[in-house]
């Protein structure tokens, strides 16, 4: 009898998942020097719903975490669980708070006599490293994570591995539909009585971030946990274009309403949509690479921003060489986020992978 070799199946990846995560990460690059730009006029900013990216990054995570984690979390183990995330996650996390001490320290348009204090900027430092939040230096608005102020949506990003990993991962479809509904209806009213969705980033409004974690990435659990994915032949242009309109969005005063429905209904769709669709060719690699650099670049870019912001208040650039200043910035930021995720990101996380893996075997 001959022997049939039977071929081995392909391991499912979300390809265009990965495309939509790189843009929402370049959006936010893009919005945070128009949000300097426009001096937080969010009606004229082009970007008026740019923040919306961070709750689309939730929503992405937990659909993630779900297809990687829901079949063999029980197998490897909470402790594992948690490493593998920190391998993740975590280098990116000292080189922001590196990036943004040396900003912080050098930055020459800002006065270093008004509040400066040696030991404020250890201790923050310190924090940062440890993903503990430190409001309390000059210049930063009372950002919760004063060198790295996207570091907030690590710390809740964290918050929600840990509840993931204690509850969610061993609760069933019934009770996670019942989650999310009370998760809705609390990110609805959070919404409304902020009048938007933009709080959780500072010291004031942290607790306005606990029910956008929640909702979004349950229901990124969700979606997973109940196949709610269209198979489709749109490629990447439905959802791209899908999410580009969430961002683009016209803003406007107290227009929490609008900022909750695209959040619950609009962001699980693109999700959806996303995950059902097939790419191939340069697509496929141009996804592929966009994706793989969304991190880095989202957790090195804010110090040049903060920088930029404090020349706009010293010099007041305008016209033309605003907007050179500016797409200059930003081409550096994405090259610069490039390297970091070539040279230290992927290539430490490679190395810690590497150690854990001898330590199991040992």
């Amino acid at each position: 009898m001959t022997n049939v070799q039977q071929p081995i199946a392909k391991k499912e990846y979300y390809d265009v998942l990965d495309g939509l995560r790189g843009t929402a990460a370049i959006v936010i690059l893009i919005f945070h020097y128009l949000e300097m730009t426009y001096l937080d006029d969010y009606v004229n900013n082009p970007l008026g719903h740019g923040f919306l990216a961070v709750d689309f990054f939730f929503c992405l995570s937990g659909f993630v975490i779900g297809f990687a984690y829901d079949k063999r979390i029980h197998a490897i183990g909470m402790k594992q669980f948690f490493i593998n995330r920190l391998i993740r996650l975590h280098p990116m996390v000292v080189m922001g708070t590196l990036i943004g001490l040396t900003g912080y320290i050098f930055d020459p348009f800002v006065d270093k006599t008004e509040g400066f204090s040696p030991l404020l900027i250890f201790l923050a430092a310190l924090g940062s490293l440890f993903l503990i939040p430190t409001p309390f230096l000059p210049y930063r608005w009372k950002a919760l994570f004063p060198y790295n102020s996207p570091a907030w949506s690590l710390f809740f990003e964290y918050l929600a591995n840990i509840l993931y990993a204690v509850l969610l991962c061993r609760t069933g479809k019934r009770w996670l539909f019942v989650l999310g509904i009370i998760s809705a209806a609390w990110l609805a009213f959070t919404a409304s009585k902020a009048g938007w969705l933009i709080n959780g980033w500072d010291s004031p409004t942290w607790s306005d971030a606990l029910p956008r974690v929640c909702f979004s990435f349950i229901a990124g659990l969700f979606i997973f946990r109940y196949k709610l994915i269209w198979k489709n032949k749109f490629g990447f242009i439905l959802p791209f274009l899908l999410l580009m309109g969430v961002f683009v969005f016209p803003h406007r005063t107290n227009d929490w309403y609008a900022e909750a429905f695209l959040v619950i209904c609009v962001f699980p769709l693109i999700i959806a949509t996303g995950a059902g669709a097939q790419i191939k060719g340069w697509m496929r690699k141009f996804c592929l690479f966009i994706g793989r650099l969304s991190y880095p670049l989202y957790m090195t870019h804010i110090t040049t921003v903060w920088i930029f912001g404090n020349y706009l208040t010293k010099y007041n650039p305008t016209g033309l060489k605003l907007y050179a200043i500016v797409t200059g910035l930003i081409l550096f930021n994405l090259i610069f986020g490039y390297l970091i995720m070539k040279y230290y990101d992927e290539p430490i996380r490679k190395w810690l992978t590497a150690k854990t893996k001898q330590r199991q075997n040992k």
